[in-house]
């Protein structure tokens, strides 16, 4: 019983530390990533669809991005996309592909995406600690109605609290680096 609910509160936290590296490539560093464009919605004959789904997306140079659509006529919708997004970013059009140009980061953008950063960390660490309040709550409830010993219950809260820790320092470390990313020129 104790197992089962260490290895779904491992699971939990291994996804919800999933969800934060995939946030973490979401914003914006000092080198031009296919993340930023990867997951932008973009209007194609009507549905909304992922722009990764539309086109190839690479980057040739560490400030640009170049996207080349499947179908040439997904372009135009591309474009607009984009200028709709809050990418701050001009598409240019060559023929039947799109480049985009990063422009270097200031110093306050660059102090604003940290601040974001940090609010995410926060997030994600909020989201840890609540998965360990719910699995010991567990224990508690599995405890009273004496499914297990009380010894039980505290080995138990013990191996959560070492995953919880083990977790917040994996958020802590992907954080530290996305940071130096986004401060290095």
């Amino acid at each position: 019983m104790i197992n089962d609910i260490i290895n779904e509160t491992k699971s939990k936290m291994k996804s919800t530390f999933h969800v934060f590296e995939e946030d973490l490539h979401g914003i914006r560093g000092g080198r031009a990533s296919t993340a930023l464009v990867d997951k932008l919605m973009v209007e194609y004959y009507g549905q909304d669809t992922e722009l990764r789904q539309l086109a190839s997306i690479s980057t040739p140079e560490p400030m640009q991005i170049l996207i080349r659509p499947f179908d040439k006529g997904a372009l135009k919708s591309i474009e607009k996309a984009i200028r709709e997004s809050d990418l701050n970013l001009n598409p240019n059009t060559d023929s039947d592909v799109i480049r985009l140009n990063m422009p270097p980061l200031t110093r306050e953008r660059r102090q604003e995406l940290v601040k974001f950063l940090h609010k995410r960390m926060e997030e994600a660490k909020v989201a840890i600690r609540n998965i360990r309040r719910s699995s010991n709550d567990d224990l508690k409830d599995f405890e009273k109605e004496k499914l297990i010993s009380e010894d039980d219950q505290k080995r138990g809260e013990a191996e959560v609290q070492k995953l919880t820790d083990q977790f917040i320092a994996q958020i802590d470390e992907a954080g530290k680096t996305k940071e130096t990313d986004i401060m290095s020129l």
